[in-house]
């Protein structure tokens, strides 16, 4: 059972740390697998907006986690407590993977932990998370941004995003999903999306695509081309493109390589059909093709990824 560590002091954003809480602190009942054991740090009691909270534990306690979340930080002008920063740097040293959502990267930064990474924060913090840390690669337009052992993500929607990243990571994409349906929040967001996604799941009938989304997921087998989508949808192909970019932040062509491959990853982790055969029931069409782009997407080959997620104990019901 892995450790995360929620860091806590006062002028934290409750909004950030209650979806970090509520992601890694309660168990999906759909799932049998080892889960998080979530424990807050902080010093004494802490102030998070209009709440009191009492911390399970002081902030030395971040050094023995697996995985510490620092939540967002109110007030970026001011600089967050050194007790805080050197708690966090500690834990990065002992072997910590640390994520900062929001404005909580300007903790990382003040550690250290983000110099000469790229990294991003809430859009309207960028510019000064640059001009106050100039050592650090600051990318304005994307969700959240994975260093693999230092992560940071932008603010709210994106701060849960990157949390079910991290569920992706450590448990694979069907327990992400399943604890996105739990949360009625889509199940993946790719963290090189626009922040500026201004609806990121259409509302049932009160949408140009809403209809199509469902349409596309159940035939993810098939060669869909643009003009498919455009079709049913029942748009041209550029007021299609429109659409696209400002409901998901993407092309339709690359929201729909996404979706193939999200799919091809859950075929791989829940099953034993060969790669070939992964590659047809996601429209890829051969297994070469399938493992470019796997490989270019997530980083390691199909038959690595299946072999990671087989090697965990994992009981789907």
């Amino acid at each position: 059972m892995d450790t995360v560590a929620l860091a806590v002091t006062d002028g934290m954003l409750h909004f950030e740390l209650s979806l970090a809480y509520e992601v890694f602190g309660t168990a999906p009942d759909a799932v049998s697998v080892p889960w998080y054991d979530v424990e807050v740090c902080g010093p004494d009691a802490v102030q998070v907006g209009r709440f009191r909270l009492e911390p399970d534990h002081g902030l030395d306690r971040l050094r023995h986690a697996d995985t510490v979340i620092v939540p967002g930080w109110v007030d970026v002008d001011v600089d967050p407590p050194a007790d805080l920063v050197d708690a966090v740097r500690a834990a990065h040293e002992a072997g910590a993977r640390v994520a900062s959502l929001c404005t909580g990267a300007f903790v990382l930064a003040a550690a250290g932990l983000l110099d000469g990474r790229r990294a991003t924060t809430h859009w309207a913090h960028t510019e000064e998370l640059a001009a106050r840390f100039p050592e650090v690669d600051v990318d304005p337009d994307v969700l959240y941004v994975d260093n693999g052992s230092v992560l940071t993500s932008a603010g709210k929607a994106a701060a849960m995003d990157l949390c079910l990243h991290l569920v992706r990571l450590d448990h694979g994409s069907s327990v992400a999903n399943i604890v996105a349906r739990r949360l009625v929040v889509p199940p993946h967001r790719d963290g090189g999306q626009a922040q500026f996604v201004t609806t990121p799941v259409p509302a049932p009938d009160n949408h140009p695509l809403a209809g199509l989304f469902p349409w596309v997921m159940e035939r993810l087998d098939q060669p869909l081309t643009v003009e498919d989508l455009a079709r049913q949808a029942r748009m041209s192909s550029r007021h299609l493109g429109r659409h696209f970019r400002a409901t998901t932040g993407t092309t339709p062509l690359q929201w729909l390589l996404t979706q193939r491959i999200r799919r091809a990853q859950e075929l791989l982790e829940t099953g034993d059909d060969s790669v070939d055969a992964i590659a047809t029931a996601t429209g890829m069409g051969t297994a070469t093709t399938l493992r470019r782009h796997f490989n270019r997407t997530v980083g390691v080959p199909p038959d690595t990824y299946r072999r990671t997620f087989r090697s965990r104990p994992r009981n789907l019901s």
